[in-house]
């Protein structure tokens, strides 16, 4: 039980991580020298959040066929 407790902590806590990155980054504005570093966004919200209603939705129409059985 520790072990699943702590894959899923690992997972929520590697997520959180990159979104405060993620929305702490924000576009670099273009009077900006080009020798600044530039900072990206590590993740595509958009493209996660399109998986992830999928995921769920495929969980719920599984779930809602099993508990019609």
């Amino acid at each position: 039980m520790r072990i699943f407790l702590g894959i899923i902590l690992g997972v929520v806590l590697t997520i959180g991580t990159a979104y405060l990155y993620d929305a702490s980054t924000s576009e670099p504005s273009k009077a900006v020298v080009q020798t600044s570093i530039e900072r990206r966004p590590m993740v595509n919200w958009d493209v996660v959040n399109t998986n992830w209603r999928g995921l769920s939705l495929g969980v719920r129409n599984t779930w809602n066929k099993l508990a019609t059985r």
